[in-house]
């Protein structure tokens, strides 16, 4: 059993880290909590909750945190990762695990090396709709899945309301943006509900007016060989309205998720699936985030695995190295197993 942690660290305040420094606050009113600050841009009110505010990775690791949330730009995770690690500070980082696999493969080795619990920002993982669908999945209530049809799409202009949609992570390639990285919790819940793909295949570039340097359209599609199946994941900057939606097709049935709605859909031939339709009240739209931070506190608490986890994350950089890949190459790519 490890100790509740009572000393947090954040990493970067942008609108992700203002998010989890309200949740952190919320969850633990007594905890003390320190902020670095990565941009050089003072915004005095950002930081609101906050017990203490540096500016270096130095004064951060003086400061002795139990457990540190990383939302810096992903192309900064590794070495800020790596040095946390090295103190013995369980993680979370917010997703994608960094900006490509050498860096993602960096972090892991870390947190395995220090036996730390690092955990990857996915919050989708905890959103009770999804959840429904993956106990429906592992109950066989549709028999075997053959096919799925995964969409996220939501103009990059709507993302972040106040802000200039130019100058955020997402829209730029050297701090790790792209549709590819930004969307890719499809990647990762499709992972953990079916495992690595053997193949890859991915068309992808920028297709609107919008002023970014990254792609803001992808096509990806994962293979199966065993058993048969094909994914396919389209995610985009693009949308209006914003939608997000995945659609499991199976021997005996299908399964359709809503994410916005909330709702979960199964249908068959009336012989052999019921039909049922699962309607989750909305929730406040923090939920997953605050769910999230209590099972990342809990764990290292208890001493438990989180989810997901680094190795996870890992996974999703894989199947994204395979789609730059495949893009590079005009052609399907093999995945290379770890």
């Amino acid at each position: 059993m490890g100790e509740y942690p009572n000393r947090f660290l954040i990493v970067s305040l942008g609108s992700i880290g203002r998010r989890h420094l309200r949740n952190l606050r919320l969850l633990n009113p007594a905890a003390t909590i320190a902020v670095l600050r990565t941009s050089k841009i003072p915004e005095p009110q950002s930081a609101v909750g906050a017990d203490l505010t540096v500016y270096t990775l130095e004064d951060a690791l003086a400061f002795e945190p139990h457990a540190a949330i990383i939302a810096s730009p992903a192309s900064m995770h590794a070495d800020i990762a790596s040095k946390l690690a090295a103190r013995g500070v369980h993680m979370l980082i917010e997703k994608p695990l960094a900006a490509d696999l050498s860096s993602a493969d960096t972090i892991s080795r870390a947190a395995v090396g220090a036996g730390i619990i690092c955990m990857v920002g996915y919050n989708l993982r905890f959103k009770q709709s999804l959840l429904k669908v993956h106990d429906l999945l592992n109950s066989g209530i549709v028999g075997s899945v053959l096919s799925v049809r995964a969409e996220v799409g939501q103009h990059l202009s709507t993302w972040r309301p106040g802000t200039d949609y130019r100058n955020s992570v997402s829209a730029q390639s050297s701090l790790g943006g792209g549709a590819l990285l930004e969307l890719s919790h499809e990647i990762d819940y499709l992972l953990w509900m079916f495992g690595l793909p053997d193949k890859v295949h991915c068309n992808m570039g920028r297709f609107s007016d919008l002023d970014l340097d990254v792609e803001d359209l992808v096509n990806l599609t994962m293979e199966y060989e065993s058993p048969k199946r094909i994914i396919n994941i389209h995610l985009d900057f693009l949308q209006k309205p914003a939608t997000r939606k995945c659609k499991f097709i199976a021997t005996n049935g299908t399964i359709e998720w809503d994410a916005l709605g909330d709702r979960v859909i199964v249908a068959g031939s009336p012989e052999v699936v019921e039909a049922q339709t699962f309607d989750f009240s909305p929730s406040d739209g923090n939920q997953t985030y605050l769910d999230e931070v209590r099972h990342f506190t809990t764990s290292i608490a208890n001493g438990n695995d989180v989810q997901p986890n680094v190795q996870n994350g890992v996974d999703v950089m894989l199947v994204i190295e395979a789609a730059r890949r495949s893009v590079v190459l005009g052609g399907t790519v093999q995945i290379g197993r770890p």
